[in-house]
This record gives structure tokens, sequence and C-alpha cells, in this order.
């Protein structure tokens, strides 16, 4: 990214009211140009509490899809529509009303990276870094059904000691982190803690010493008095660890974890997406209410 880049993103921001937020999976020279950069719980809560008119949001569509959701009446900018989640799209509205019939009286909770259509059809929404905490709110007598990904769901439900019904998708990008390569990271740097993201395959999880969303990783990081960590998740986390602590060595444990759709927006795309006010996410105001009420429930919890 060069000097003009920056210079008229930050003079298109101040003229269009806008808020820059990128995912920590990012490109870092979308993450220097943002004004927040968290994981999907952070980016959920600032977008929701935001006085900016403008919300440019720099990841995926399903997580600008959410800022809008959070926010009717206010402009939501997608630089890259095209940046798009292969797990949000392994399931829609009409199979997962299917699936609910097959359950009745479950309660259905959808992971935040799913689209607005499957959002409302759900009673509530988790993300990877508060999951354990909203499902212990629904009473345990209660079955339970969670979409889109398996792996985070049986992660949950291991910790909480109850099975749920898990729809079969996953994240493709963390599905290549294998044990081996875990294991090979761990016999190159012995005592150094590994951390994994609960969208890990359970044998992956097992080997972790943390399994953490990337805010925890981000905490984690600030807090531990290790000097080198070993990090399985997508790369693009590696530009936020190593700015915000750069007395501190993270290595990845595969450099095949790499998103190609969380890769797609440039510096130049935030740019362009400020100067012709591009792309506004619009979404159908009665998908958009129910969503809403599943997001927001996740948010009060």
């Amino acid at each position: 990214m060069n000097g003009n880049t920056a210079a008229e993103t930050i003079r298109l921001k101040k003229e269009r009211n806008a808020v820059i937020l990128a995912h920590n999976y990012t490109r870092g020279e979308v993450q220097d140009l943002a004004d927040f950069t968290g994981d999907s719980l952070e980016l959920a809560r600032l977008a929701a509490r935001t006085e900016a008119q403008t919300i440019v949001f720099c990841g995926v569509w399903f997580m600008a899809e959410t800022a809008a959701i959070l926010n009717p009446g206010k402009t939501v900018l997608a630089p890259v529509p095209s940046a798009g989640c292969p797990m949000a799209d392994m399931i829609d509205a009409a199979r997962l009303k299917a699936f609910k019939a097959e359950h009745p009286g479950a309660t259905t909770v959808c992971y935040v990276n799913s689209t607005a259509e499957v959002k409302a059809e759900c009673d509530i929404c988790v993300t990877s870094g508060n999951a354990e905490k909203v499902m212990a709110t629904i009473p345990r007598d209660r079955e339970i059904i969670f979409v889109p990904d398996r792996h985070l769901g049986s992660h949950v439900s291991s910790l909480e000691g109850r099975k749920y019904h898990l729809w079969p998708g996953y994240c493709p990008t963390h599905a290549r982190l294998t044990e081996k390569a875990v294991l090979d990271a761990k016999a190159a740097h012995p005592g150094a803690p590994l951390l994994v993201h609960p969208e890990c395959a359970g044998g992956v999880r097992a080997l972790a010493d943390e399994c953490l969303s990337t805010g925890g990783m981000c905490r984690y990081a600030r807090e531990s008095a290790a000097k080198t960590i070993l990090v399985g998740t997508e790369t693009g986390i590696l530009h936020r660890l190593r700015s915000e602590n750069p007395d501190k060595t993270f290595i990845p444990v595969s450099e095949a974890l790499v998103c190609p759709n969380m890769k797609k927006t440039t510096a130049q795309d935030v740019l362009e997406s400020l100067a012709e006010m591009k792309t506004r996410v619009e979404i159908d105001e009665r998908t958009a209410a129910r969503a809403r009420r599943a997001i927001e429930a996740m948010l009060a919890v």
C-alpha cells in the first residue's frame, strides 16, 4: 500500500462519515487501513454501536451482511462482493427448514458464519469467541440444532457435555490443518504453546494447548509469558499478532492455511469502495428483521 492510497482513503473516510472494519484474516495492508481489526464477535459488537453513517466491512460477505442487519438505515459497503464463505454456502434456508422438521421443538443455533436467510431461521447466533457462554444459556432439557460448522459444534458440545444435532458443514481452510502438521510443529518447537481455532477437526483440537477464536488468540499472545507461540489458524492473523507483540515469535503450523476469499480485498479495493460507495449490502427487510433477533439475542448474552 502506498502513501497516496492511505491518505486518500483517510480523506474519503472523513467525507463519507465512514468507519473501516477488518477481520483478523484479511491482508496486512487492509488491517493497517482499518479503524478496527477483530474477530467476528468483536466486529459484530463494533458494528452494532458505531455512530458512523457508512461501514466499510473488509472480510467476507456474511460479515458485511451481519453489519447491515444490525444497522438499518446506514450504508454498509463490501469492497469485494465476491468474497464469500464456502462454509456459509453449505446450508441454505430450505435445507435448514427440513433439518428443523426432523427435530421439532429444538433450539436452532447458527454460527455467525452463515447467510442472512439462515440466521433468519435460527433462534440465536454464536461466534467462535462466545459459543460456550451462549450455549450455556439454553436449558439443558432442550434439544439443540447447530449449523453449519460441525467442528465448532462438536467442540462446544464436548465442553458442555451434551449432544447437538450437527449440520455437516466445515471450513475448507481449517480442514487443511492435519494432525501430522501439528505434531511436526510441536516437535520442532518443544515447549511452545499451540493455539488452534475451533473450526479445526477434533484430532487437531485435541493436540492443542488452547482452542480459541482469533480474538482469543490475540489476548493469549498479549498475556502469555511464552516467547514463541505456534498458531494453527488462517495465516492473516500473523500480521496482527506480530504487530502487537514485536518481542515474541509466532510460527504458523501450516503455511497452507490461507483463505482465498479473505485475501480478495486489497487496500485499493477499500479506496475504490469509498470513492464509488460500492458495493452496498442490501437485505430484504423481513429477512433482516428475523435475522436481527438471532444476532441481538447473542449480543445480549
